[in-house]
């Protein structure tokens, strides 16, 4: 009674104050945690960075807006660019490093406004909306990072795609004003349009040191094979026009020509076809008698009549692409965006993503010497795989061509399986529609046309009549995680070698049976050795004394003296 007492005297006097504490303090704990969720909240949504995806959006940031950089007489000029440059020597893959992704990040410059000391623009149209769009995609993508430090690849914010819009001296400059430069290393630029008149060179003429140019007009002379990333001029029709896919099969018109800009001598040969072949041929041309306001680059015409274009490349089963004073040319697009097989005559012009797409699955090319020739060359291909190219020239299309961001992760996918060939995509997923929906997906024309890209290496073991040791050998190199192939040349002629990749034994093999042992073998081997010499005219062969560390795992040493006692860990 006495402790109920006493409590009941105090607790009354106690118990309210300890709440008043109680809620100040939870009231005060939960506000600090609900203004620390909404801090967070910001600083994940809100575009802190000048890096951010947003930057890339002109809708959202204007190009006005961008840091005003000036541009010194004596700024430096990188090198004309080393027409020696591959990927082991004027790339530095350790920046890549590894990743369980096995993907490349890619900085993109902060925008920025470059001018000489008069003010002038490096550039006359300044920030184009197909780089904009390719900017954006990039950002937007799983290469993107804004933390330069984790950047294997950098790609300017200086739009070079139309060379005819810019300042080549200046930008030049611009470029080697960039924090990282670094002589172009690890850069990337972008163009579409290279050269100008009147010799319209077919690679960017910007001098650009060591920079990777994803370009858009490559011949074969400016072409540096796995370095550079060949893409296609990007059809602007691409995001005006829609055009159905179409059944294939046969057209009203078998060849149509719609390029407006044709050499005369090209256009005297077409008119030459045209009137030996009669409708089979459709020449189109540029329309002089368009009402006033309509765009001329909608219609074409032949004869005075009016053809909508690019619906009319659907009429065709063949459309023709001639060489113009550039290379490349956008017309290839609108082609295949029609499902009609292009026939490209454009002597040594290295055709978009050569390195990685089987082109001969989806065009023809002809010399253009043979052009006369073109009529017969396209009339001996079999209906069945006309149809066949045409559904593989839409799906180009649609994967790799139909806007900047296809054209854009697609150059930064190849410059990817480069640098980690172990996780590059297959022949198949670059060429394969991902669901092929014709039957006849058994024809020869689906086997691949160009070598597939090796996923590993192939070992090759030579060995005579020591079939233990040779199992051992197989049975180590077996454990190495790259090994694609093993191939075992038997070079007993005598003897057949043994069954079964089964662990396997040999009776009737003898130490006294070896080839070495046989002494007439030394001999026999000179005299075929000499033999060889006196028909190459020369002795070819090095005498090389050579220690292989690795066979020593089958040699009974201590392994402290073994480098590599364990072979299948190289």
């Amino acid at each position: 009674m006495y402790a109920s007492g006493k409590y009941s005297s105090r607790g009354p006097a106690l118990i309210p104050r300890m709440k008043t504490k109680h809620r100040i303090y939870y009231i005060t704990l939960f506000s600090v945690v609900l203004l620390g969720l909404i801090a967070t909240g910001m600083f994940q949504f809100w575009p802190h960075s000048i890096e951010s995806t947003a930057d890339w959006t002109l809708d959202k940031r204007s190009v006005h807006d961008a840091p005003l950089i000036r541009l010194p007489v004596s700024s430096p000029i990188p090198e004309r660019g080393d027409l020696s440059c591959r990927m082991h020597t004027c790339f530095d893959v350790y920046r890549c490093g590894y990743n369980p992704k096995n993907r490349i990040k890619v900085y993109i410059y902060p925008l920025q406004r470059f001018v000489d000391e008069l003010g002038v623009p490096i550039s006359n149209t300044g920030l184009s909306r197909e780089y904009n769009d390719l900017l954006s995609a990039i950002s937007d993508s799983d290469f993107y990072t804004d933390d330069v430090t984790r950047a294997c690849l950098f790609i300017p914010s200086i739009d070079v795609l139309n060379q005819n819009s810019l300042r080549i001296r200046e930008t030049a400059q611009a470029l080697s004003m960039l924090p990282r430069w670094d002589k172009g290393m690890n850069h990337l630029l972008f163009n579409m349009l290279p050269g100008g008149p009147p010799d319209y060179n077919t690679a960017l003429d910007v001098p650009r040191d060591r920079a990777l140019l994803a370009g858009g007009g490559f011949s074969t002379w400016t072409y540096r094979q796995g370095y550079d990333v060949s893409i296609p001029v990007y059809s602007p029709l691409s995001a005006d026009v829609e055009l159905p896919e179409k059944q294939p099969g046969p057209r009203r018109y078998f060849i149509l020509s719609s390029q407006t800009a044709i050499h005369r001598e090209y256009r005297a040969e077409l008119e030459r076809l045209k009137e030996e072949n009669g409708d089979a041929l459709l020449l189109l041309d540029k329309c002089s008698n368009l009402s006033q306001g309509a765009s001329s680059a909608r219609k074409r015409c032949y004869k005075g009549q009016v053809y909508d274009y690019p619906q009319i490349l659907q009429e065709s089963s063949f459309c023709v692409v001639l060489r113009g004073a550039r290379l490349g040319q956008a017309a290839l697009s609108d082609v295949l965006q029609a499902g009609c097989v292009p026939v490209i005559l454009a002597d040594s012009y290295i055709l978009p993503f050569s390195e990685v797409l089987d082109w001969k699955r989806a065009s023809v090319v002809i010399p253009e010497e043979k052009l006369s020739e073109m009529y017969t060359i396209l009339k001996s291909i079999p209906h069945r795989q006309v149809e066949e190219m045409q559904r593989q020239a839409r799906w180009f299309w649609e994967a790799y061509f139909s806007s900047m961001k296809a054209i854009g992760l697609t150059t930064l996918q190849i410059i990817n399986d480069r640098i980690y060939p172990y996780a590059a995509r297959t022949y198949e997923q670059w060429n394969n529609p991902p669901v092929v929906k014709w039957t006849s997906v058994n024809s020869p024309l689906f086997l691949p046309l160009i070598p597939p890209r090796a996923p590993g290496f192939t070992a090759v073991v030579l060995t005579y009549d020591r079939v233990e040791s040779l199992f051992r050998v197989i049975t180590e190199i077996s454990k190495v995680p790259s090994l694609a192939k093993l191939l075992v040349v038997w070079n007993n002629q005598n003897k057949s070698p043994p069954e079964g990749e089964k662990k396997f034994k040999c009776p009737e093999c003898t130490a006294i049976d070896g080839l070495s042992l046989d002494q007439t073998h030394m001999v026999e081997r000179s005299e075929c050795i000499n033999k060889f010499a006196s028909v190459f005219g020369t002795m070819p062969l090095k005498v090389v004394e050579h220690r292989a560390d690795p066979v020593l795992y089958k040699d009974d040493f201590p392994e402290k003296l073994k480098s590599f006692p364990n072979i299948g860990s190289l």
